[in-house]
C-alpha cells in the first residue's frame, strides 16, 4: 500500500509531516476501523449542554477565486473520514480519549468558513487539512463545544456560500457522495453532512476495502441528485448497496431527513 505523500494534494497534517503509511501498521488500522465499524451515539448527549461533543470543519474560502461547491465538500468529507482513521485516535493515541469522547456521544459537527489568517491560524489546531484540487477542508480533533479553540470559536459558520457546480461524471473508482438537493442545504450544513457519510461508509466497509480506500487518500467524489437520481439511490440504501446519512434535524431540514447516500467505489 502506498503511503500518504509529504506534500502536494492529500491528505496531510498541519505540520506538512506525512500521515504515517497505513502499510507500517495495518493491523493498527483495523482496530482503528472496527472502533468506526461500532457506530456512534450510543452514549447520548451529556447533561451539561456545554459538554456536548462537536467535530468543528473548517472550510478555506478565499476571497479571489474560491475553488468549486462539490470539490471543497468532497475535502471536508476527505479530512472527516481521515481523523476518525487517523493513527492519533487509536488505542494510545495523542487523540484517542477527545476522539471517543464525541464518537460514542450523539455526533455532531460544526462547520465553519475561514480565509488567509484565520485559515493559517486553523492549520495550528490539532487535525488534519485536506487539499483536493486546489479545495481545502480541516477536520479538527473533536471536544466539548465549551472547549473550542478560541481561533476556531471566532470563525464565522454561516454566511458565505458557493453556487452549486456541475462537475460531470464521477470516477467509478472512488466513492460518490450524493446530496439531496431538494433539500437545499448550504454549504456549511452539506459539509458537515458529507463528513458523516464519508464515516458511515468507512464503517460500512469491510477492513480490507477501507484499506483500499486509504491507499487512495480517502478521496471521493461528490454530486447533487436531483429527485429521479435520488430515488434509485434510496433504493440502493434499501437493498444494503449503499449508506445513508439521516440527520438529527438540529438545523436547517426536519429531523429524519435522508441528507446523504454514500455509494461505495467500483472496486469495493
Amino acid at each position: 500500500m502506498s503511503s500518504i505523500p509529504e506534500c502536494g494534494a492529500g491528505v496531510r497534517d498541519a505540520l506538512e509531516n506525512p500521515v504515517r503509511p497505513v502499510e507500517f501498521d495495518a493491523e493498527g488500522f483495523r482496530v482503528r476501523h472496527a472502533e468506526l465499524a461500532r457506530g456512534y451515539g450510543g452514549a447520548g448527549d451529556p447533561d451539561d449542554p456545554a459538554m456536548v461533543q462537536a467535530m468543528q470543519i473548517v472550510l478555506h474560502l478565499p476571497k479571489v477565486d474560491p475553488p468549486p461547491r462539490s470539490v471543497l465538500l468532497a475535502a471536508a468529507a476527505t479530512a472527516s473520514v481521515a481523523l476518525c482513521l487517523d493513527p492519533r485516535v487509536g488505542p494510545d493515541g495523542e487523540w484517542a480519549s477527545r476522539y471517543l469522547a464525541w464518537k460514542r456521544s450523539r455526533i455532531r459537527k460544526v462547520s465553519r468558513r475561514a480565509r488567509g489568517a484565520q485559515w493559517l491560524a486553523a492549520n495550528e489546531v490539532d487535525g488534519i487539512t485536506v487539499d483536493l484540487d486546489g479545495a481545502q477542508a480541516r477536520a479538527l480533533v473533536p471536544g466539548p463545544v465549551r472547549d473550542v479553540d478560541p481561533r476556531i470559536r471566532r470563525l464565522q459558520i454561516g454566511g458565505t456560500d458557493l453556487e452549486h457546480d456541475d462537475p460531470g461524471p464521477a470516477d467509478p473508482e472512488l466513492p460518490v457522495l450524493w446530496v439531496n438537493s431538494a433539500l437545499g442545504m448550504t454549504l456549511g450544513k452539506a459539509a458537515a453532512q458529507v463528513g458523516h457519510a464519508s464515516m458511515l461508509l468507512a464503517g460500512a466497509l469491510t477492513a480490507e476495502h477501507a484499506l483500499r480506500w486509504a491507499e487512495r487518500e480517502f478521496r471521493c467524489s461528490v454530486r447533487e441528485a436531483d429527485a429521479r437520481q435520488w430515488k434509485a439511490l434510496a433504493d440502493q440504501v434499501a437493498r444494503g448497496t449503499a449508506v445513508a446519512v439521516r440527520d438529527a434535524g438540529f438545523t436547517e431540514v426536519a429531523p429524519g431527513s435522508m441528507t446523504v447516500i454514500a455509494v461505495p467505489a467500483r472496486s469495493s
